[in-house]
Order: structure tokens, then sequence, then C-alpha cells
């Protein structure tokens, strides 16, 4: 992924003591799907919360974001809404500065960004877990394939692209090419800072 990486100016001290779970990895790896399945196992949960990331683009039932046309997110970017943002394949991302609140409150932030905003947040915030979801390049070239969502653009391009700088950083790697509840219960146990193994 590549462009510009902005975390908003909160810097000192370091935000907590809440800990923010960063899930990342290439297209197709099924984050959205493991995310889904994780949130909902902690429904009931309130010190758990899934906000909803502002993307230009579209929401869709893989990707449950606030879709924000580019003049409305540079309107809510110079208003200082966002605690970090992001550009990717042609479009903007952020997370609502309102996940600061809820870090404070100490409550478990789980998002999905991407790998290029790891060192920016995990110099913002005080307890920052890094997990990366892949799977092998046979899984996500099928995957991005039958998704087929325009906006993915060139699907050999986006495979060639390395993924292993993700992998590098995370704490904790999820291989998903097994059964989706599985690996979502893997994604649980680390969002509720349990033993990922079974």
């Amino acid at each position: 992924m590549s462009g510009s990486t902005t975390v908003a100016p909160e810097r000192s001290p370091a935000i907590g003591p809440g800990r923010l779970v960063l899930v990342v990895g290439p297209s197709g790896a099924g984050k959205d799907t493991l995310l889904r399945l994780a949130q909902a196992s902690c429904t009931d949960d309130h010190n758990v919360v899934f906000p909803r990331r502002v993307v230009t683009r579209e929401s869709s039932a893989a990707e449950d974001n606030l879709a924000v046309s580019p003049d409305e997110f540079r309107r809510e970017l110079d208003h200082g809404d966002f605690a970090v943002h992001w550009e990717a394949h042609g479009h903007s991302y952020a997370l609502p500065r309102e996940i600061n609140d809820d870090i404070r409150a100490g409550r478990t932030v789980v998002v999905n960004v991407s790998r290029t905003v790891i060192d920016a947040l995990r110099a913002s915030y005080a307890d920052v877990m890094v997990v990366a979801i892949t799977a092998p390049p046979d899984v996500l070239a099928q995957r991005l394939a039958s998704r087929a969502r325009l906006s993915d653009g060139n699907i050999a391009q986006r495979l060639a692209r390395s993924v292993d700088d993700a992998a590098a950083q995370a704490d904790v790697t999820i291989v998903n090419a097994g059964s989706a509840e599985y690996h979502g219960r893997q994604l649980v146990r680390v969002i509720r800072n349990e033993c990922w193994h079974e």
C-alpha cells in the first residue's frame, strides 16, 4: 500500500490505558470476515469496540465502512475528526477520533488498517497489538477473483506487492487458510489478550 500517513497530534503522552489492536494483511486474506466473526463474538462485551473506518469508497457486504466523498473526507480531516488517516489503492481511509476516548476509558479498540500506519500508531498509543492475517498466494488470488470488486484494481499487481512487511511488524500472525470460524476464534483470543493457539 502506498500513500501518506498522518496521526492526529496527540503524541505526548501516549494514549492509554486501553489497547489498540491493529489488523493488517494483504487483500484477500479475509480480514473483514474474521473481524465480523470476532465482532459477533464480542457483542456483549462493552469493553471491546470495533469502530467503522471512514473511506472514500462505497460500503459493501464485505466492508462496513462509513462512505464519504473525497470532499467530505477533506472537510472532516481539516476539522480534526480523525485519529489517523492514510491513502491506499486510490482511496482515502481514516479512523474516527473517538477511538481515543475509548482507549482512554480502558477499552480495547479493534481496527483494520494499512501496515503503513503501524509505526505511527505504536508511537502514539501506549498499548498496541498488531495482528497480521494472511493466506497462501493461491488462496489470496482465488478470493480476490471471486470478490471481483472494481476498486481492487489489478489483482496481479496487488498480489505482487510484498506482504512480508506486515508480518515482520506483527505481534501475532494468523494464516487464514482453514475454517473462518476457527481463525475467528483465534482473533477473539488475541483481542481478549488470551493465548491465541488452540
